[in-house]
């Protein structure tokens, strides 16, 4: 009897955890393309390292529900793998972008349509990223937790951009807009470490 009772729970928390996945993977397609338009219309680093962040949540999300499918070690330890890799290239990019804005004084034009979407946008990965913990370390499923992870650094990058385009938007410091894509470079290469070392 418990072990029919165990059973459901576990095909219940596999739905969740899928379901989690797959409102995280449309959020971010939607998001591709809204920070693309905002980052043209503010030429933003910040906002630009953060929509290939989103690039980032939506290959890492495909990856989670790729391993969802499945089971074994060997296929979590190849999703994490992919997951990681992402992250290298995000924070190669960005450090060379932010370092080109900063070396030649470019100075972005934030508008408000920048700042709503990361606060809403913050919101919604804290949300999700609470709710990937909780199933992944109830499933005790490794690829599930990491990328709640990712999703809870989502929501800090979001945060860290809000605060990099409202002090540019409302003190006119050109230099808050790279400084935020070299926060998002920090947490890609602490996420990155987290991953390989296991």
């Amino acid at each position: 009897m418990s072990e029919s009772v165990d059973l459901t729970s576990a095909a219940q928390l596999l739905r969740r955890g899928k379901a989690l996945e797959w409102t995280t993977l449309l959020w971010n397609v939607v998001a591709v393309v809204v920070l693309a338009r905002l980052a043209f219309l503010a030429s933003s680093v910040s906002l630009v390292g953060f929509g290939l962040d989103s690039l980032i949540e939506i290959g890492a999300s495909t990856v989670v529900l790729w391993e969802l499918s499945g089971t074994g070690e060997a296929r979590q330890r190849r999703a994490l793998q992919l997951i990681g890799g992402a992250f290298v290239a995000l924070a190669v990019y960005l450090t060379a972008q932010s370092t080109v804005a900063l070396v030649t004084g470019h100075r972005a034009q934030p508008g408000i349509g920048g700042i709503l979407w990361t606060g809403v946008t913050a919101l919604v990965m804290f949300g999700l990223a609470f709710g990937k913990g909780r199933t992944g370390r109830a499933l005790k499923n490794p690829v599930l937790e990491t990328e709640g992870r990712v999703t809870f650094i989502d929501g800090l990058l979001a945060c860290a951009v809000l605060l990099g385009i409202t002090v540019d938007l409302t003190l006119g410091w050109w230099w808050a807009d790279p400084i935020a894509g070299y926060v998002i470079v920090y947490y890609a290469v602490r996420e990155v470490v987290h991953i390989f070392r296991g």
